[in-house]
Order: C-alpha cells, then sequence, then structure tokens
C-alpha cells in the first residue's frame, strides 16, 4: 500500500465491542426436547443499534442473515444480497458496487454525493464512494436495515445501512475450516479460517480467501488488459484479548487485493448478444484496501457498559475503461483515486433488565479522497479523435469530517408498551480542492478551493407493542440527512453548491411466532417524504455539464415489504418481497444525454429539453421484488445427509434515470434468477454442486453513462469443505 498502518493510543480507550453486530444466537438452554429444537428456528438477534436485541422484537425493518444463510444461498459479494432480501438492488457497473434499498443509495462513484446507504464492516464504515465490491468470507453476520438510520448510522444513511461481521475468535478450541471450488469459466477459489485459543484469555482467528476467474465475455478490436477476468485475493487477522471478566478487548486488520479487469460494456441501445463486445480503449481494474479496528469494552459493577471502537482504512482504486463502448469512436476514461478514513465512536450503554435503558454515543471520522497528480494516463476523461485534444483532468482532494453525538432512550410503560426515543446531532464540513484541466490543446485550467459545512439533528420516536409473547406491533417516525455539497466549476463559473437532503419517514410494523416457534413472519409498510431530493442532471446554467441538483417539490417512496422463515420438519423455507411506487416532486431539468439549454430547476419553464419531471419515478426503485428459498435434508445411512435447496428471486423493471426516457436506454428490464444447489454432508465433510443463474437467463444488471452492463451468466461447480 506504500503506507505504514497505525492506530493512535486514542484507540486504546475504551473502545466499542458490541459495534454493529448481528448474529444467530442459539436458543437458551431448556427442557425442549432435542427433536423439538431441531425444527425450531433459531432466534436472531440485531445489534446495530448498539444493543443487542430479538430481531422479533425490535422496531427496525430488517433482513438479518448468518454466514450459514450466506453459504446456502450463494451470497459471496455485496452484489448478491439483492437475491435475498427485499426493496434492495446492487448495480455493479465499475469502481465499486452501487446499493440502493427503497431506491434510495448511489449510481456514481463520486465523494461529492452521499452514499444514501451505509456499510460498515465490522463496526467500521467503509469507503463512501469506492471499494464495495470486498468479498464475503469467513462472515458471522450481515444485516441489512431499511429505512432511514439517522440515530445510529447518521448523515448519509437516508436509505438505510449495511453491517457486515466477520467471525470472531473463541475460546472453544482449535476450529476452523479450509474450502476448495472449481467452477465455470475457469474458476478456482480457495478459501479458509482457523480459530486458536493461545492462552485462557487471547485467542487468535486466521481468515484468507482467494479466487481467480475468467471472463463472461467474448471481446474483439484493438482493446488493451484483460476485461472481465478475476484475480481477488484477501486475507484477515482477528486477535481477542479478555483479560478480566469486564473487559473484552478486539483487534482486526483485513487486506484486499481485488483485480478484477475492467468492467466490459457496450452502448445501452446495442441489440447484440451483450457478452460479445468489441471496445479499442484499456481496460483495467484494481482495488487494494488495509483495514484495522479495534474494540475494546468494559462493563462496571452496576452493570454499565463502556465501549469504542477505531477504525483505520487506506486504499487505492485504479479503474479505465472504454467509454463508448465501440472499436470506432474514442471516448477513454481513466482513474486513480488514493483514499484514507480515519474514525472514532464512543459509547456508554446501560444494563438491559431496567424499565428505563438509554445509550449514549459520541462519533467522528476523517475521510481525505486524493486525486494524485501522476502522468498520462492517471486521473483524466478523453473525449475525441485523437487523445489529447479534449481532456478532463482532475487533480487534488476532497477532505470531508464529521462529527457528531447521539443516544435513545426506551421505557417500558407497561410489561407491554414501549416507547423509544433516539437522536442524533452531526456536522459535516467538506472540501473541494482540486485542480480542473480542460482542453489542454488550448491550455485551459480550472481552480477549486471551496467549503460547504452543514449541521442536522435527526432522530426516532417509535411506539412498541407487545401484543403476547408471539406478536410484536411497532409504530415510528424517522428523519434522515444527507449533507449538500459542491459541484465542479464549469469553464470559469465558479462552482455551484448544491442543498442538503431531508427525508421523513413513517413506518408500521407487525412481527409474529407461530407454531410453537416454527414459524416468523415480518410485515410493515413505509412512508417516505423527502426535501430537497439529491439528482444528478444537466447543468442549470452552464449545459455542458452535470451538476448535482435539488428537487424543489417533495419526492414521495412508499410500499410494503413482508417477510417468513419456516422449519417444517426437514423443510426449511425463506420468502420475502416489497411492492412499492415513488413519485418526484415538481423540477425542471435537462436530460444530460441531449441537447442543453439553460434550465431553472425551480421555474424551467419547460420547453425544447427543459423538462418537467414532477410524477417521474425514482432510479433503481422496482415496484416489485420477490425472492423464494426452500429446502429439504434427507437422512442418509451412516450419519450423512442429502439436502437439495433452490433459491428463486424476482426482480422488477426499474428507471435507470430519473428522465425515464425508454428510448434512449432508461428502462431496465425485470429479471428471474434461479440458483440450485445440492449438497452432501457427513461429519466434518461437505461436498456441494451448484448452478447459478442455473436457467441462463441474460440479463442487463445495470446501465450508466450510455453503457450496458450484462448480469452474470449460468455458473455451475464443485465445492469441497472440510471443518476441524
Amino acid at each position: 500500500m506504500g503506507r505504514k498502518l497505525w492506530i493512535t493510543t486514542s484507540a486504546a480507550v475504551l473502545l466499542w465491542a458490541g459495534a454493529a453486530q448481528a448474529q444467530q444466537a442459539t436458543p437458551a438452554a431448556n427442557n425442549t426436547a432435542a427433536e423439538q429444537q431441531d425444527t425450531t428456528l433459531d432466534d436472531v438477534v440485531v445489534t446495530a443499534e448498539r444493543r443487542t436485541t430479538n430481531l422479533q422484537e425490535t422496531a427496525v425493518a430488517a433482513t438479518v442473515l448468518s454466514g450459514e444463510d450466506l453459504e446456502n444461498k450463494g451470497v459471496t459479494s455485496l452484489e448478491q444480497l439483492q437475491f435475498v432480501a427485499p426493496s434492495t438492488t446492487v448495480q455493479n457497473f465499475g469502481q465499486g458496487n452501487f446499493f440502493n434499498v427503497r431506491g434510495i443509495g448511489k449510481s456514481e462513484p463520486t465523494t461529492a454525493i452521499g452514499v444514501g446507504v451505509t456499510t460498515y464492516r465490522d463496526g467500521v464504515a467503509v469507503f463512501p464512494g469506492y471499494f464495495q465490491t470486498e468479498p464475503y468470507y469467513d462472515i458471522g453476520s450481515v444485516e441489512l436495515l431499511r429505512g432511514p438510520q439517522g440515530t445510529f448510522a447518521g448523515t448519509n444513511a437516508t436509505g438505510g445501512a449495511v453491517f457486515i461481521n466477520a467471525r470472531n475468535p473463541d475460546f472453544t478450541g482449535v476450529n476452523g475450516y479450509a474450502m476448495g471450488q472449481v467452477g465455470s469459466y475457469g474458476n478456482i477459489k480457495l478459501q479458509g479460517a482457523v480459530n486458536l485459543p493461545l492462552t485462557d484469555t487471547l485467542a487468535l482467528r486466521v481468515a484468507g480467501n482467494s479466487e481467480v476467474r475468467d471472463s463472461f465475455h467474448e471481446i474483439t478490436g484493438p482493446y488493451r488488459g484483460h476485461p472481465g477476468d478475476i484475480t481477488s485475493n484477501s486475507a484477515r487477522v482477528s486477535l481477542l484479548w479478555t483479560p478480566t471478566p469486564a473487559l473484552r478487548v478486539l483487534l482486526k486488520g483485513d487486506y484486499n487485493n481485488l483485480d478484477f479487469g475492467g468492467y466490459p460494456a457496450d452502448p445501452a441501445l446495442a441489440t447484440n448478444d451483450p457478452f460479445e463486445i468489441t471496445a479499442n480503449g484499456p481496460h483495467s481494474g484494481q482495488d487494494e484496501t488495509a483495514r484495522v479496528s479495534l474494540n475494546v469494552s468494559y462493563v462496571f459493577d452496576n452493570g454499565i457498559t463502556i465501549r469504542s471502537i477505531t477504525g483505520y482504512q487506506d486504499g487505492i482504486s485504479e479503474f479505465s475503461t472504454d467509454l463508448d463502448g465501440t472499436r470506432l469512436l474514442n471516448n477513454t476514461f481513466y482513474d486513480r483515486v488514493e483514499e484514507e478514513v480515519w474514525s472514532q465512536e464512543f459509547n456508554i450503554v446501560s444494563p438491559d433488565d431496567q424499565r428505563l435503558t438509554w445509550i449514549l454515543g459520541a462519533f467522528w471520522q476523517y475521510d481525505d479522497v486524493v486525486f494524485p497528480v501522476t502522468s498520462f494516463p492517471q486521473g483524466a476523461y478523453h473525449v475525441g479523435f485523437p487523445e489529447g485534444v479534449v481532456d478532463y483532468y482532475i487533480f487534488g482532494e476532497t477532505p470531508k469530517e464529521t462529527q457528531a453525538v447521539f443516544g435513545q432512550i426506551s421505557y417500558d410503560v407497561s410489561d407491554r408498551l414501549q416507547v423509544q426515543l433516539g437522536a442524533r446531532w452531526s456536522e459535516s464540513t467538506s472540501t473541494n480542492d482540486n485542480v480542473y484541466t480542460t482542453y489542454p490543446a488550448f491550455g485551459l485550467t480550472l481552480l477549486q478551493n471551496d467549503e460547504v459545512t452543514a449541521e442536522k439533528t435527526t432522530g426516532k420516536l417509535s411506539l412498541n407493542y407487545k401484543v403476547n409473547d408471539d406478536n410484536f406491533v411497532y409504530g415510528f417516525v424517522a428523519t434522515g440527512f444527507k449533507m449538500g455539497g459542491l459541484n465542479a466549476p464549469n469553464f470559469y463559473v465558479p462552482a455551484s453548491s448544491f442543498g442538503p437532503e431531508d427525508v421523513i419517514d413513517y413506518e408500521l410494523g407487525w412481527k409474529s411466532t407461530m407454531f410453537d416457534g416454527r414459524v416468523r413472519t415480518q410485515l410493515g409498510a413505509y412512508y417516505m417524504a423527502y426535501e430537497g431530493f439529491q439528482v444528478v442532471v444537466g447543468d442549470p446554467t452552464v449545459p455542458l455539464f452535470n451538476s448535482i441538483v435539488n428537487v424543489a417539490g417533495e419526492t414521495v417512496l412508499k410500499g410494503i415489504e413482508g417477510s417468513a422463515q419456516m422449519r417444517l420438519g426437514q423443510w426449511s423455507v425463506d420468502v420475502g418481497g416489497s411492492i412499492s411506487s415513488s413519485e418526484l416532486g415538481e423540477f425542471f431539468a435537462v436530460d444530460p444525454r441531449l441537447a442543453r439549454r439553460p434550465c431553472n430547476p425551480e421555474t424551467g419553464p419547460a420547453g425544447g429539453n427543459c423538462q418537467n419531471l414532477a410524477g417521474n419515478s425514482q432510479s433503481y426503485a422496482p415496484e416489485v421484488t420477490f425472492n423464494f428459498g426452500a429446502q429439504y435434508e434427507f437422512a442418509l445411512s451412516g450419519g450423512a445427509t442429502l439436502t437439495p435447496r433452490i433459491d428463486y428471486s424476482h426482480i422488477g423493471e426499474s428507471w435507470t434515470s430519473i428522465f425515464n426516457n425508454e428510448a434512449l436506454g432508461d428502462r431496465l428490464e425485470a429479471r428471474n434468477i434461479v440458483n440450485l444447489k445440492l449438497t452432501w454432508q457427513k461429519g466434518d465433510w461437505t461436498l456441494a454442486a451448484y448452478a447459478l443463474n442455473a436457467t441462463d437467463q441474460t440479463y442487463i444488471a445495470a446501465i450508466n453513462a450510455g453503457l450496458r452492463y450484462a448480469g452474470p451468466p449460468r455458473q455451475i461447480g464443485l465445492n469441497l469443505m472440510k471443518t476441524f
């Protein structure tokens, strides 16, 4: 990485060890017969709100998956979460995955605009604009929260938050696993982990993942590189120290070197096989990241816990692509980004066994994104014939500093009724200190050194009612906030700013457990109203460039979501789905793909290519999503089992642009993905045959910058795992 990773001494000051970690909890020991336990669903706990609670008794819309769930469903990366969770889409078309929940998220790798859905790994908020391609391996749980998370995730979590938690060391003895996989397109994967108790108070866990795979595409033309070929290497080391029953220290470090060869694509309106690409430009893509987190918690004699988490991340992303998707034109994009993130959080948490419970916290983060001054071809966008005539370079840095304080109290009015109130005050300062070199043949250079600061208080008020031991209902009002920022300057025109985005979310929910714990359901409805909704459109005053602007009118997203899990004898079944709609508020904009003219976002006037977008649908917000999974365990002789499994996912059609222009390729068609798996297990050995996208459906997974990106075709393979 070329940088020394280190942690300041403040990291040793009582770090938060319970950071946002969800896991499958083993049912408490009781007199229930073993046979009944085998057919009863395990409790699911959620701790993203900094306190361990049962998901069925928590006022949050969430999907929680254990490591075993991820393995069964074939989820090995963030991209595949969209096939197992309601209201979720992921677009993978370049530097990172762009995650949208309920239509809120991100569709551009830029630090100018907030992510909408914040992703955490082991309690540390990850890089906001890049580096979302890390593989899932040796995972304890993934927790996906839907809706604004203004109290605990803070600024930019207006759509939701995802908490990814690796398995921790333990003192149960030497254990672990080793796995090997072979599959289509030359896929070879090696993965493993080992847990080592070094002493009675010190335990170590080491895990790693290495994978290679050939490209899905057949590419012709004078292109350069190895587009679509993947070489991925990752490692993680975790150390747990518990010198006393009250003190717990958890240190984790991981490293990723991911070469994904770039993303082949062709024009959005092309009608050819999307896996047959022509190109004449370079294709490359590589992410290199390192992360360190340190958690410490201490429980006082009175039950109060003080916790803290310190995180450090360092990453380099390099990317190049043929931006026109043909062998004739010469539009090429190059990018090199270096990012460094420091973060610190402190919590003070009351004991759980009280009528009044509370949590207090403080948070700080410094995120510095650097576009380094390097020789061509790094950090540049080239348009035209030949290169060097119409070019656009960016050099400089965009640091951002955020600080916040937050808290939540819960009061049991009675044995059944609870009131919760949470709030968070945040302040963020974002700076653009960049040089924009345009049209180098004419020597034009634009400078920017601007700063914007925003502060906001967000929160949540919830009424929770336990109807009986098996039914829980809730209703809440929550708010979220995404800070404003600065656009780039356009031809010596001063940089324009865009305002913050505010959301108020109204939700009702019902969670039920039935048939002696064999069936569990979650049902919810939401209504989210946005003010100042942030969108990317043609610049309203200098139409040559794009800018981020705020929608003047109220933007509304609403829908219902449901999920259920069942364990009936040897059957295990899970199902989830959502029905939603979105409607942009009234505002005027110019489609960047059409001839441009000045267009005031608030007054227009409508005419020509200045359009009133009121009533249009939000991008990447399908009206319907549905997922279903089922497996049956056959008992074989000698203690072996054979388990066939099927997973089906439907993601309805959606728009890829707020202009909703099908003639320009804005329509993303529905997809129906079927995954199959057959698992044989005996003792410590597991052999599985799998088929991903078993029907080999050809579909477009994303459309961006006038290019379409195909989703993965059918992949089949075998993996063999030995646990010890």
